[in-house]
C-alpha cells in the first residue's frame, strides 16, 4: 500500500468527522444530519450480513433503519440521545471485543491478528506484548464511554458534539501513532505489519471467528483460543 492509501483514509476519516460535528451543532435534528451519523454504521453491518450471510444482522439493521426514519417523522424525540447512545454502543461493541479475549485461557484480540500476519505463533515477547496492547486498548474504549457520559450529562451540547466527531477519532489515531511508535523504539526485533496486511489479519480472523465485525467480541476470543494451526 503507497503511502496515499493510508494519507486519503485519513483526510477522508478528518472530512467525515468535520461534518459530523458541523451538523450535530448546527442541526441536530436534520433529516441529513441522522443520515450521516447513522448511514455508515448501519451500511458497515449491512455489507458485514451480507458479506456472513448472518440473517439476524441483516434483520436488525432493517430494524434500526426503520425505527429511526419512525422517530424522525414522530419528532418529540431527543436525537441527541440517540447520538450520544450510538457512541456509546460502538465504544461497548469495541471494548466487548477486545476485553472478552482477555479471560483465561482465550487468545487476547491483539495476539490473535499479529500470529496472523506473520502466519505462525509468536514468541513468548511478542504475546506478552500484545496481550498488554489489548488491554490498553480495552482500556480506551471503557474512558471513552465514560468521558463520553460525563459530557452528556454535565457539558453543554456543543461540548460533546465535538467530543463525539472529532475527539473521538482523533484519540484513536493519536493512540496507535504512539503504541507504533513505541513498539518501534522499544521492540525493534518484531516484524512490522503494514496497513494492508493488518487490515487483511482483522479480516481472516473475523471470518474463521465466524462474526461481523462490530460483533468480534461475542466471538474473537472462541477464535479457538491457542488453536493456532487454524491461523494459516
Amino acid at each position: 500500500m503507497s503511502a496515499w492509501g493510508p494519507l486519503a483514509a485519513g483526510a477522508g476519516l478528518a472530512a467525515y468527522s468535520l461534518l459530523s460535528w458541523a451538523l450535530m451543532a448546527v442541526a441536530p435534528y436534520a433529516a441529513w444530519t441522522v443520515i450521516a451519523l447513522f448511514g455508515p454504521l448501519l451500511a458497515t453491518l449491512a455489507v458485514s450480513g451480507m458479506r456472513q450471510r448472518h440473517a439476524p444482522t441483516l434483520t436488525a439493521c432493517a430494524a434500526l433503519a426503520l425505527l429511526l426514519v419512525w422517530l424522525w417523522h414522530r419528532g418529540g424525540v431527543d436525537l441527541n440521545r440517540l447520538y450520544v447512545l450510538q457512541h456509546a454502543a460502538l465504544h461497548v461493541l469495541l471494548l466487548w471485543a477486545f476485553a472478552f479475549t482477555l479471560r483465561p485461557g482465550a487468545t487476547p484480540l491483539v495476539t490473535a491478528l499479529a500470529a496472523r500476519i506473520q502466519r505462525s505463533p509468536p514468541d513468548a515477547a511478542l504475546a506478552a506484548y500484545t496481550r498488554k496492547v489489548t488491554v490498553v486498548w480495552s482500556i480506551f474504549f471503557a474512558v471513552m464511554i465514560v468521558v463520553s457520559m460525563l459530557l452528556y450529562a454535565w457539558g453543554p451540547w456543543a461540548w460533546w458534539s465535538f467530543f463525539g466527531a472529532v475527539l473521538t477519532p482523533l484519540a484513536a489515531v493519536v493512540a496507535f501513532a504512539i503504541e507504533f511508535a513505541w513498539r518501534r523504539w522499544r521492540h525493534p526485533e518484531f516484524e512490522r505489519a503494514s496497513l494492508r496486511q493488518v487490515m487483511q489479519a482483522w479480516r481472516e480472523h473475523e471470518a474463521n471467528a465466524g462474526a461481523v465485525p462490530t460483533a468480534a467480541g461475542a466471538q474473537a476470543g472462541s477464535a479457538q483460543d491457542t488453536h493456532w494451526p487454524s491461523v494459516r
